[in-house]
Formats: C-alpha cells, structure tokens, sequence
C-alpha cells in the first residue's frame, strides 16, 4: 500500500499541492488526471522520492518493489538492450554483480564462499535464474526482436528506446508501478499489448496519460488532482467523466427531487457496470464499482473549452482530388502515387507508421511543400483552416499580447472586429481577464494549440485539417476538440495517436504506405480488426 499524508508542495507561491491525503491499494490502477500544470507528473516523483515535498510523508509497505517509467532516453546509453532492462530490478542487479565481483576475486576465501552461497539462494528467489529469457520475452513482445537485444542503448532509434525503458519498468512484477505517459511513441498494436497486461496486473500502477482510451482500458479509479487537493473516484475515466457530469446537471436542476437525484445515479451506475462487464478488463472495475458510494459522485471543478466551428459556406461537389502524389525525403520514399478525391461528409483519418509522411503530405496539401510528382486541386467552395503539428513558426519572434496576436488572422472583410469580437473567440478558449494581455513569447504549449484553435475558429472554414491536434493539450481541451469535431457539419483530414478521437470523428480510414495507399470505408476500429486489411498493411510496408 502507498500512503499519503499530509503531502504540501509549493514553488514560491505556486502552490501545487496543500495537505493531501490519500492512499492507493494492491490490485487498483489510478490513473492520475488533471489540467495541465496541476502537477499530475510531479505527483508521481514525490510517490517514486525524487522530488522532497515541503511537508508530509509517503510510506510504503516494508518490502514493496517501486518500478518507475524512466523519462530520460539517454540514461543507459552504455548499456545493453537486455542489461537495460533488467536493471528495472535493481536489487536483483546488484546481488548479480556483488557475487560476480566475489567469484572474480583472485583470494577467494571461504567467507567469500558462505557470502556467495547466501547471494546466490538470493538471487534464485527473485527469479535471477530466468531474468535474462524472461527480459527478452518481455522485449519481443513490446516489438524488441531477440537480434536487437545485445547493442547498446545509444545505438536504437527513440521509438525503440522507450520499448526498452517500458520493458524495464515492468520486469520483475514490481510491486508498485508508476508510468507518466506510458503510450507515447507506440504503435496501436503494443498500446493493446500493453492495455492488456495492465488489465491482468495485480499490484499498485499509478498511470498519467492522455489516452482516454487508455485510461479507460485499464484503470479501476481515477485520481483527480485539481485546486491543489487530489481525490480518489471509483471508476474508469469515462466513468468520472460521465458521472460528474451527470451530477453537475443534477446540482442546477432544483426542480428535481433529491430521491429522484439519486435514482438516476444509481441507474447510470447499473448501465456502466453492466457495459463494463463485457469487457477482458472490466472484472477488478466491475467489484469497485459495486462497492461505490453513491455520495463518492461529485460534479467536476473542471472547464472545458468551446470549440466550435461555423462553416461561412457549405463545401461543394469538388472538394479535393489527389492526383499521383509522389515525395521522397532524403532518399526515403514517404508516400507514392497517393490518388483519392474528398467527397462531401468525409471524415478522413490518415494513418501512416512513418509520421513524417504524414506530416509532410499535410504540408503539401496546404500548399507548404512542393510534391516530387502529381497535383491536388481544392474545389472553388472550400475555406479550410489547418493546425499543423509545429506550431512554432506562427509565434517566433512574436511578442504581441493575445488579442494583437490573434487580431492579425481576422479575414478580410470581417465586420465589426472590435475587443469583444476578439475577446469570445479567445474566451471560447478559456483565456479570460487579463490572460488576454498575455504576450505569446511565454505561452505554454498547450496555451500556442489553443491560440491555434481560436485562429482557426476565426476563419470559418468549411474543411479541418488536422496534425496530431491532441499534442499538449488537457484532457478537458481534447474532449471538446473530439465533440467539436464529431458535430461539425464540413470534412475534416486528420491524423491522431488519440484512439478514441480516431474512432468517433473518422468515418474513413487512409492510410499512406512508401508503396503506395489503403482507402475504406470504415471506422478505425474496424480497420484494426479487419484481417484482410492487417495481410494488407503488412505487404504495403515490406
């Protein structure tokens, strides 16, 4: 068990966290959520002891194993692929090195005899006999193939480094698991791997992520941290989302009775745990959520942005034709002979293993790279509004308030642009008061995406193009985007790591290959589930 007590952390008068006291149990795993900023990554330093709180303890059962997710890709560059990951058992390292040292001795004495025996029964129990067969099964199914398993960690492209720290992180069944963004650079297939042993996990993981769909997957309670306390809720992410929602609607309606209030809970509660039952995960999820309490139901603090987008016009019969669309980079072929035409209503997620495809056909769409061979042609209806994946060039050398910032994005022509004009697109938003007079030189990056949005709600297009538009926003900013959206009457062209986002807006899937391009019309799950598709995908990348 983890027990926190009375934890107060502050920088200067910044207070991040004011006496909280909580504790978190075997067999749960809490994903930790909250705006950005609130401290969720800090939290889980103070729990691991990297980081001193300023008052208050963090105890642990006597015994218990910590594994944390390293952050820091360089840390074992000098190291083996398999040595890396089974120093994620530190105490069974050093046992391993310490009777190495006195085998190599060259005056082996009998102490050195009995100390060896006693470090050997000790590195039996822990499982030191198997740790190497055991590390390289845990790589080959995290995607490390056996060949990759003795080169040196410096020597391994970013994508594989954070396999390797994942693997490290969860050998040996540790005890207690910390993970801060455990999803970020993996592919659909091991996020499932890994969703799955999570889900089959049997200790303490305390999980910060902005995978909706990750956290629902796996978490049994969610850890809400807001206004400097941290709450615990029964449920997955979906669960609190839904029923705090629910409740702040009950709060405002005060013509309902507080027994009617209560029925209408515990029916919601019934319709989830029965949903949740279906699942491979649901059966630790499904005992909490019979022990919750229905006062443990609280409407959430939390703001959610307005994004809403208004087309001036409709889109045409001619919206975008693709014509042979060829790029090579460097003498890597991204894509090749790319055709498809936009129709009215699409949806189109586009999906590629190479993000720099992706980024790049995105670019040239928008009319910012040149393509090696082929055309595309907009038809004379469209507006689009396009929010690439760096953002950097809108705000460099910039240092203009917010509303100065924005105000040069107004199209032409637009009437009536005064302070409150300006003011409810970057209201919408949630820059309020003097936020507004902020200057775009300290913008978070998450404040440049939402600046980003309010420009292009401004430009009322009628086509969405988006690169990876869920980057370093909220889960609050990433829902909103996702029922923005969802509703919105025009096209969107998109690409995104949110799977849940990926599912709800997308009504076609395309995906771009170096040999060429795979086109239906499906939903992404059904892509993903799809065999014919899967032999497909594998040709197309060979």
């Amino acid at each position: 068990m983890i027990s926190v007590n009375n934890v107060t952390l502050a920088y200067g008068k910044r207070v991040l966290f004011d006496e909280v006291n909580i504790n978190f149990t075997k067999g749960n795993c809490y994903g930790v959520i909250g705006a950005n900023g609130a401290g969720k990554s800090t939290f889980l330093k103070i729990i691991s002891g990297e980081i001193e709180p300023n008052k208050g303890t963090v105890d642990i059962t006597p015994g218990e194993r910590m594994a944390v997710l390293a952050q820091n890709q360089f840390a074992f560059d000098d190291f083996s692929v398999l040595h890396t990951v089974m120093m994620g058992h530190k105490k069974m390292w050093d046992v391993m090195h310490e009777k190495d040292r006195l085998y190599m001795k060259e005056d082996f004495s009998e102490a050195d005899g009995i100390k060896a025996g006693e470090l050997e029964h000790e590195f039996g129990e822990m499982g030191g006999y198997t740790a190497e067969s055991d590390a390289a099964t845990l790589l080959n199914e995290l995607g490390v193939i056996d060949e990759l398993n003795q080169i040196l960690m410096k020597d391994l492209s970013a994508n594989l480094k954070v396999r390797v720290l994942l693997a490290q992180a969860l050998f040996g069944n540790p005890d207690i698991l910390l993970l801060d963004e455990p999803t970020n650079n993996l592919d659909v297939e091991t996020i499932g791997w890994l969703e799955n042993f999570l889900a089959d996990y049997e200790n303490i993981v305390l999980v910060v992520s902005h995978d909706r769909h990750f956290l629902d997957a796996v978490c049994t309670h969610v850890a809400d941290v807001d206004r400097s306390k941290i709450k615990i809720y029964t449920g997955n992410y979906t669960f609190w989302y839904e029923s705090s929602q629910l409740a702040a609607r009950q709060m405002s309606d005060k013509n309902k009775k507080i027994e009617e209030k209560r029925k209408d809970l515990l029916d919601f509660i019934a319709r989830f745990s029965a949903n949740a039952s279906k699942s491979r995960q649901a059966t630790s999820r499904k005992k909490a959520l019979e022990k919750l309490v229905i006062e443990e139901i609280q409407p959430s603090n939390r703001k959610y942005p307005g994004i809403i987008f208004k087309p001036e016009r409709e889109v045409g019969n001619e919206i975008l034709k693709v014509d042979n669309l060829s790029k090579t980079v460097e003498g890597k072929v991204l894509f090749n002979k790319l055709k498809f035409d936009v129709q009215r209503k699409d949806k189109i997620a586009f999906l590629s293993r190479d993000p720099l495809a992706l980024t790049t056909f995105f670019e040239i769409i928008n009319g910012n790279v040149q393509p090696d061979a082929g055309t595309f042609t907009w038809g004379t209806t469209i507006t689009t509004a396009y929010l690439p994946n760096d953002n950097s060039a809108f705000f460099k050398g910039n240092n203009d308030h917010l509303m100065d910032w924005l105000r040069q994005f107004v199209p032409p022509g637009t009437k009536d642009v005064d302070e409150d004009f300006l003011r409810g697109f970057l209201g919408k938003m949630l820059f309020s008061g003097d936020e507004i007079l902020k200057k775009t030189n300290v913008l978070s990056g998450g404040e440049k995406v939402r600046c980003m949005i309010s420009k292009m709600m401004l430009q009322n297009p009628n086509v969405v193009i988006l690169d990876e538009p869920t980057n370093h926003l909220d889960l609050e900013s990433i829902i909103s985007f996702n029922d923005g959206m969802i509703t919105f009457p025009g096209v969107v062209l998109f690409t995104t790591h949110d799977h849940q986002f990926m599912q709800t807006v997308a009504n076609r899937i395309i995906e771009i290959t170096p040999q060429g391009m795979i086109d239906r019309l499906v939903t992404y799950d059904e892509y993903l589930a799809d065999e014919r598709i899967k032999s497909l995908r594998e040709e197309m990348y060979v």
